[in-house]
């Protein structure tokens, strides 16, 4: 599918922010003060910032709020919900660290849970997609929860979850990339039955059903090169993991654990630009694009 900058931005972003005030809440991590202000406003910039990217994506920003009035049946919509939700919770429960010194663990720990619960309906917003098999398995949101998780442990400072932690989500993210690729195949779904004509006798593409681009050649049209796509494997798994775990291996220093973030961001951003660009929806294979 078409690689979309602001939806990139949203979900790397956004899984970063929500996994920070995930360990905030659970009090693995529970600063007062300015401390605790600086934790939050970083927590916060990364998840509404990256909420806010992902408006950007729209057809009509402005219909935006529209999107809570679908909750029974969109992933979209819930995920609207327990963002707001906890974001609010958080709010609350950062207000009682920062102003009066003092963790209210009920609040923290319904906040956590609506923290992680948004990245897991994030990850279901594509998991749920049936015409996109590489994203209709149940790794999308186990890739999604372990990259918040990891993340959020990296950015508290937390060196002894984050290094299991990204090991972990390496791991996944690995089972991917090599489950994935054959999973189109294993569908069923080829041209015959996306044209319909399989009865006919063999099919192939010989002319494209039309000589211009269209919304779904631009949408949900995307090929990338084998060699192209196994480089930015390495970048993304080399950047977001590797060196990230190497450098919390060393003697700490602020210096060092700021490197491992910005590693791990421009990984995590190589890794979901992959998410979507190797992404092969069903509808190319009507256009002999698969």
């Amino acid at each position: 599918m078409h690689p979309a900058p602001s939806v990139i931005i949203f979900t790397s972003l956004s899984g970063l922010g929500f996994g920070l005030l995930f360990w905030l809440g659970l009090g693995v991590l529970a600063p007062t003060g300015w401390v605790a202000f600086v934790f939050f406003v970083i927590a916060y910039l990364l998840a509404v910032g990256g909420l806010l990217a992902s408006t950007f994506h729209l057809g009509h920003p402005e219909r935006a709020l529209k999107a809570f009035t679908q909750w029974r049946s969109s992933w979209l919509s819930r995920e609207a919900w327990a963002s707001v939700a906890a974001l609010i919770v958080m709010a609350l429960y950062g207000a009682g660290l920062v102003f009066f010194g003092t963790r209210i663990a009920l609040l923290g720990w319904i906040g956590a849970l609506l923290s992680i619960g948004t990245v897991l309906t994030t990850s279901m917003i594509y998991a749920q997609i049936r015409a996109v098999p590489r994203w209709h398995h149940w790794s999308t949101p186990a890739m999604f929860l372990s990259f918040s998780l990891a993340g959020g442990a990296l950015l508290a400072g937390e060196i002894m979850i984050a290094l299991p932690l990204l090991a972990i989500a390496g791991t996944i993210q690995v089972y991917t990339w090599i489950d994935g690729d054959s999973r189109l195949a294993r569908s069923g779904t080829d041209i015959a039955s996306a044209t319909g004509l399989g009865t006919t006798g063999t099919v192939r593409a010989f002319e494209p059903p039309h000589t211009g681009t269209n919304y779904l050649l631009r949408e949900f049209v995307h090929v990338i090169g084998r060699k192209h796509s196994r480089n930015l494997r390495v970048i993304a798994l080399a950047s977001g993991f590797g060196v990230p775990i190497l450098l919390m291996l060393l003697p700490f220093s602020h210096m060092l654990a700021a490197l491992a973030v910005l590693f791990h961001l421009a990984g995590l951003f190589a890794s979901r630009w992959l998410f979507f660009a190797e992404a092969e929806h069903v509808v190319g294979l009507y256009y002999g694009k698969r």
